[in-house]
């Protein structure tokens, strides 16, 4: 049963081969479970590259099926189509474009295995471009952020430092107007006269306008830390809606340009024997010697072809004899008297009818 389920696999005519010895059957059994595996590499691959893709495992069995069959079918068709002619070159050219078919195929069944194998590796890539874009998108948003949230803390320095620059002013005015009651400084009087007082007023004006500007300018620091806080909330919040973005960085795209950055070597081995897989059922084909399938084949080909030529050839005598014929026939009675009095008399109550129909319409018609 499982033999005569790979020899359909592997499109040899079921009727012929039956004829054939065991070793022959055995032959094509092998082709067929080669076809056969090749396909079912073809689902795996299929099916984990599209989980990849869907994150879904019905979606990626269903498409992964389907992707299997096509391959089946695909492999199944180039083995059969490559007959032996027992010219190894006209063999080899006339499968040369099923090769190359071949070789696109392993490709692609290769990269998705390739991605599993190196899942790790390919992993600890994706990680290291997350982290790098990570930064990358911080610093972007930070751009948007960072000149206003400076400008506002270059505008909270100003403020605070002309209330420091009123402070000294206010305090170097209270030791001046201190020096002056002492007699330190200034008249050097001892005891608060005219100019102390005159001091005494210009200080405690400094002091009005300092609690003033104080009050004026804690108003505008708390409008400006208030305004950086939500300047601040904004970027946080940018940062944590993209950041999933970045997160699910790790596509069937993004995994494959990751497999791109890993040593060569690895991933060309594992290529090489998928493609030595794929094209195993066409070298086995190539390499075998002519067998007695091969032969009753072509016996059986040649045979529909020469009948088909044959009736073709007989169609053709038929017809040119049938030509003949009738132009003997309508020569022979080409000057033949009677018919030519027949078909006179038979013209001439045609067109007397004609006349007889012209007149009765156009008298109609009056």
């Amino acid at each position: 049963m499982l033999k005569r389920f790979f020899i359909i696999c592997s499109g040899a005519d079921t009727d012929i081969l039956d004829k054939c010895s065991s070793g022959e059957q055995n032959k094509y059994a092998g082709i067929g479970a080669t076809v056969f595996f090749t396909a079912a590499m073809a689902f795996i691959a299929a099916g984990y590259a599209l989980y990849t893709v869907f994150d879904n495992i019905f979606a990626a069995i269903f498409f992964g099926l389907i992707w299997g069959l096509l391959i089946f079918n695909l492999d199944r068709y180039i083995v059969s189509t490559i007959k032996k002619t027992g010219s190894a070159l006209d063999e080899f050219i006339k499968a040369s474009p099923r090769i190359i078919l071949a070789v696109i195929i392993a490709i692609v069944i290769a990269k998705p295995l390739e991605l599993k194998i190196f899942e790790k590796e390919i992993n600890q890539v994706l990680l290291e471009e997350k982290n790098a874009m990570t930064l990358a998108n911080k610093n972007q948003i930070a751009e948007q952020f960072t000149p206003e949230i400076t400008s506002l803390q270059n505008d909270i320095a100003s403020l605070e430092k002309q209330i420091a620059d009123k402070e000294t002013e206010v305090n170097n005015l209270y030791d001046i107007y201190i020096s002056e009651a002492e007699g330190t400084a200034g008249t050097k009087l001892l005891g608060k006269g005219p100019v102390y007082k005159e001091k005494r007023d210009k200080h405690d004006a400094a002091l009005s306008d300092l609690q003033t500007l104080k009050a004026e300018n804690r108003d505008k620091i708390q409008v400006a830390e208030t305004k950086i806080v939500e300047l601040q909330k904004g970027y946080s919040t940018q940062v944590m809606d993209t950041q999933p973005i970045i997160s699910n960085f790790d596509g069937l795209m993004a995994r494959v340009n990751a497999l791109d950055k890993l040593p060569w070597l690895p991933s060309f081995f594992i290529f090489l024997l998928f493609l030595a897989i794929e094209t195993a059922p066409i070298f086995a084909k190539l390499i075998s010697p002519k067998g007695v399938y091969d032969y009753k084949l072509e016996d059986e080909e040649e045979t529909i072809k020469h009948l088909i030529l044959q009736n073709k050839h007989q169609r053709s005598v038929i017809l040119k004899t049938e030509n003949t014929i009738n132009d003997n026939v309508y020569g022979d009675i080409e000057t033949d008297e009677e018919l030519f009095t027949y078909k006179s008399k038979k013209a001439r109550e045609l067109l007397q009818m004609q006349a007889d129909a012209f007149y009765k319409k156009q008298k109609s018609i009056l």
